[in-house]
């Protein structure tokens, strides 16, 4: 995009060098010259806050490693990467699939329940979630499109049915920024545990898949527990 509208205004210099007569013929190509250094420094900004975050996420991961070698060191790293810091919903979705079924959860589309992303059963049980994947770069609020869309689920669903929202939220912000911010806005947790909707972070979920692999937790205890949950955030502990 840069490059072509430098090259439209190379054009435009090299016409009005041509075409034009007196100061026009001289103003003309040193505005061009001049808008084709200012987009040349745009362009080069947006490649640096690029590297910057290619580099800062290279960190966090190495940082991640460091911390749980033991469980993380056979992962796919691209996984996490979109788990944690998706560049878009769709990656996202994917992430928490692959995780999900890591964790021995069957895990289908939402099927004839358009409102859901995922629909996941626990085998060998009679619990069911339909879930609902949404990415925030702050803080959750109650207005994001998809709480309607949770909350959809939740007027249709069956009767052992649990509406469940994975979010991943602070993109922009390291994990351990994260730690100390919060997941959802204060009325958004209120009308969660009134609708007795449960919301659990990305990052949660990570923690989860982490112990996980590291033989310290039973998910089917961890998943009772968040079927049983009363609503609002959820904390695997």
């Amino acid at each position: 995009m840069y490059y072509l509208l430098q090259l439209l205004l190379a054009v435009l210099a090299i016409y009005g060098a041509l075409q034009f007569e007196g100061d026009t013929r001289l103003y003309v190509p040193l505005g061009c010259l001049l808008a084709m250094f200012i987009v040349g420094r745009l362009d080069k900004q947006r490649f640096d806050k690029k590297e910057a975050r290619k580099n800062y996420l290279r960190s966090e991961m190495e940082k991640m490693a460091k911390k749980d070698s033991p469980a993380i060191k056979d992962q796919d790293f691209f996984v996490i990467n979109s788990l944690l810091w998706p560049k878009g919903e769709l990656v996202l979705m994917d992430a928490v699939h692959s995780v999900l079924k890591d964790l021995g959860c069957r895990v289908a589309t939402g099927g004839k329940c358009n409102s859901v992303d995922r629909i996941i059963r626990i085998p060998d049980t009679q619990m069911c979630f339909g879930v609902e994947i949404l990415m925030s770069e702050e803080d959750v609020a109650k207005n994001h499109p998809k709480i309607e869309r949770a909350l959809q689920f939740e007027r249709e669903k069956k009767e052992k049915e649990k509406t469940l929202i994975i979010a991943s939220t602070h993109l922009h912000h390291s994990i351990s920024e994260r730690e100390r911010l919060n997941e959802i806005s204060q009325d958004l947790h209120e009308f969660l545990a009134g609708c007795q909707i449960t919301l659990i972070t990305s990052y949660s979920l990570y923690q989860l898949w982490q112990k996980w692999k590291g033989g310290e937790i039973n998910t089917l205890d961890v998943f009772q527990k968040m079927y049983s949950h009363p609503g609002g955030i959820f904390s695997p502990g």
